[in-house]
């Protein structure tokens, strides 16, 4: 007989508890990062779970110790925690080092990694990064941005939370899409047609009626055979919904103030992170500058000098200009664009009421791409049977959807955001599979 808690202390040492350590011995454990050996002994910085820790090791009585070492080794170290002598931005904790008494080997690996992380820029091509993937996310720069990511995320949460809002879980498989289309992906569920979720959509309006206002963080799952450097077909959606909204508007200005919190948030949480990666964020000021799709189209065809008023929708060039033209003209980064038109946007979207043909709908462009889409849905049950009708679906589809309306919902509105775009766009990469731990596109289902 014995009890789990006698056996180890669980709890971690983290970099704010060894910055005020100094001249205690601890014992600290982790992966070689990278080793650089000197006459007098070494510097041996650490990979843990909340940085890199530089420890130092004399070469006296050492000699065989220090040779042994190899990258990507698990160790123990114990020594004692002082001030560091040595600034390095890409070492979490960096005001502190370990002056290394004992090192115990705990695991070595099988070969040498083909990839050197001492490097403080990775360099390699995007292939190679993606197919070692376990390998190349242990570089600081790469672990750098899906801490931002998980950052973020954790921001939405906690800003959501404390304005009333519930989080839900919804299901991943279903029997129909949110979005409609042929973009959906069809799994055999025991011998009879499933899809996985496009969006918590449908759920997301239950839920309002069950919260008032609830929100999710979850995977989505989009069967669209684009590659390029914006679309992967599975990402992390984080959505909201809210009821008793006077219209699209209320949605907009939530998502500003949630925006403004997420902002600071990641600068109170992410400092070195964002240090490391060398990352300008964005000023949001009192508002978000708002243009109606017809004002998009308008603005960017001054910009490039080419016709879009019989778009539909926005190009991808039309986003970058815009935001361009926002930047410049005010001083924002990001712009709202509304007034979709009601063909190119879901059968749950609320037409505006004076501008037919067009629907209460938004799109938030940030720094040259699509990181938003949201809007006022439908909560009239015979306004939304109308809809669906005019649209050529069949309601009878959509039996357990139409149930929240059939009973009462409130007039409701909502988004998504895409995680793995907002936070390219926040690091200024380039292709949001870097900001994806394991991405899924077109080509790839490993690793």
């Amino acid at each position: 007989m014995y009890r789990v808690s006698t056996i180890t202390d669980q709890k971690l040492l983290t970099a704010a508890d060894l910055g005020e350590m100094d001249g205690q011995k601890v014992t600290v454990h982790g992966m070689i990062q990278r080793i650089r050996r000197l006459g007098w002994g070494a510097f041996i910085v650490i990979r843990r779970h909340d940085g890199l820790l530089q420890c130092v090791i004399g070469r006296e009585g050492n000699e065989e110790l220090i040779d042994g070492l190899a990258e990507e080794q698990s160790v123990k170290i114990t020594g004692l925690v002082k001030k560091a002598k040595i600034k390095d931005i890409s070492i979490n904790p960096n005001t502190v080092e370990i002056q290394v008494e004992e090192v115990e080997t705990v695991s070595v690996p099988a070969e040498h990694p083909p990839v050197d992380l001492s490097k403080k820029i990775l360099d390699l091509h995007i292939d190679t990064n993606l197919d070692l993937r376990p390998l190349s996310l242990r570089h600081p720069v790469e672990r750098a941005r899906l801490k931002v990511s998980e950052a973020f995320a954790l921001g939405f949460a906690e800003f959501l939370r404390g304005q009333g809002f519930t989080e839900i879980r919804t299901p991943k498989i279903g029997v129909a899409g949110a979005e409609g289309g042929a973009n959906i992906f069809e799994v055999d569920y025991f011998g009879r047609p499933a899809y996985l979720a496009q969006s918590p959509q449908f759920y997301k309006q239950m839920g309002v009626g069950i919260y008032e206002r609830v929100f999710e963080i979850g995977p989505v799952f989009r069967a669209e055979p684009h590659q390029t450097s914006r679309h992967i077909n599975e990402y992390t959606s984080l959505d909201f919904e809210m009821g008793f909204v006077k219209d699209h508007t209320e949605v907009m200005l939530m998502e500003t103030a949630l925006l403004k919190y997420c902002i600071d948030h990641l600068q109170r949480t992410c400092a070195p992170e964002l240090a490391l990666l060398d990352v300008e964020m964005p000023v949001i000021g009192e508002d978000i500058p708002v243009v109606t799709l017809a004002e998009a189209h308008e603005i960017a065809g001054k910009v490039t000098g080419k016709d879009y008023s019989k778009e539909p929708d926005l190009e991808p060039e039309e986003e970058r200009a815009l935001c361009t033209y926002s930047a410049e003209n005010w001083d924002s980064d990001f712009v709202f664009v509304t007034h979709f038109p009601t063909e190119k946007r879901p059968f749950y979207t609320k037409d505006d009421p004076e501008n037919p043909g067009t629907t209460l709908s938004f799109d938030l462009l940030f720094r040259g791409l699509e990181i938003t889409t949201g809007g006022q849905r439908i909560n009239d049950y015979q306004e939304q049977i109308d809809k669906m009708v005019s649209m050529g679906l069949d309601p009878e589809d959509f039996g357990s959807y139409l149930q929240a309306h059939k009973y009462g919902l409130p007039p409701h509105g909502g988004l998504a955001i895409g995680l793995e775009r907002i936070t390219a766009r926040l690091l200024k990469v380039d292709n949001i599979r870097l900001t994806t731990m394991f991405p899924r596109d077109v080509k790839r289902l490993t690793p």
